[in-house]
């Protein structure tokens, strides 16, 4: 009992220091156009690799941008596109899962072949053979996670809406008249929202990595716009004499990433999701 209320402690602390430092990462790439102190895409070369300084409080990089401006505007590419990718994906796959697994038989069963066919290969080496069919680009980086990513969740909910759909509330809310659709809405969806919540928080964190994974080789977002793989790319050549080029970036996804991962787990155990599911 007292190791149970101590684990529930940890676990609200843990959802209370990820969300804060979460929210301010957010409310930063909404804020970002206002409270960064330069351009991020200006050049100086007269003020390449400056140190901190008042005017450049993290200083400059090899073309003289500043780099906390350049932080804080690929904020907003790092975390915008990631959730517009998470949210974009579990869309699709909500729907292709909840239709596959109701309606059942050869469309489910296509459906599913399908989704087991493209989850057979490693995930970033079929983004990488999409983003080099349709050119790089972030655009492309989006489209090819989102079409990556959705059969995952659509392969999930399918499993979810097959044992849901034999309870006994759904058997007594067919026989007392509601449509596919009431069934859904009020029985299905209320059901499956856990696990949603905490695949937010975990898979939110795996985008920003493939983002910036892709960023780094070049497939994901073009010069001069800032992003934070494409800062640590472009920082490594100067790992000696300027590390904290690559430090900087490397930094803020760290901190996000492994934020949205406590809270996942946390959201987990609180949920209890994984003894549901």
């Amino acid at each position: 009992m007292i190791l149970r209320i101590r684990n529930g402690l940890r676990n609200q602390k843990t959802v209370l220091v990820c969300s804060v430092i979460l929210s301010l990462f957010f409310l930063v790439t909404l804020l970002a156009p206002w409270i960064s102190p330069h351009d991020p895409i200006q050049v100086n070369l007269a003020l390449k690799l400056q140190p901190p300084s008042w005017d450049y409080p993290l200083g400059t990089d090899q073309l003289g941008r500043c780099n906390l401006s350049r932080l804080l505007h690929g904020a907003r590419i790092s975390l915008g596109f990631a959730s517009l990718i998470f949210v974009s994906s579990l869309g699709i796959g909500l729907l292709v899962g909840t239709f596959s697994g109701l309606k059942g038989g050869l469309v489910d069963a296509v459906l599913m072949r399908f989704c087991e066919g493209v989850m057979a290969f490693p995930n970033l080496v079929l983004i990488i053979g999409i983003v080099g069919i349709l050119g790089p680009g972030l655009m492309q980086v989006v489209l090819a996670l989102m079409l990556v990513q959705w059969v995952y969740y659509a392969h999930m909910f399918r499993g979810m809406v097959l044992s849901l759909k034999e309870r006994n509330f759904i058997a007594a809310a067919r026989i007392s008249g509601s449509s596919q659709w009431q069934i859904i809405r009020r029985h299905i969806i209320p059901n499956v929202l856990p696990p949603i919540i905490v695949m937010g928080t975990l898979e939110i964190g795996w985008a920003i990595m493939d983002i910036s994974a892709l960023s780094f080789l070049g497939l994901g977002i073009q010069p001069p716009a800032p992003e934070w793989g494409a800062m640590i790319h472009d920082g490594k050549a100067y790992i000696r004499s300027n590390p904290e080029l690559m430090i900087y970036p490397g930094m803020l996804i760290l901190i996000v990433v492994v934020s949205f991962n406590l809270l996942g787990e946390a959201l987990s155990d609180r949920l209890n999701v994984k003894r549901r599911y």
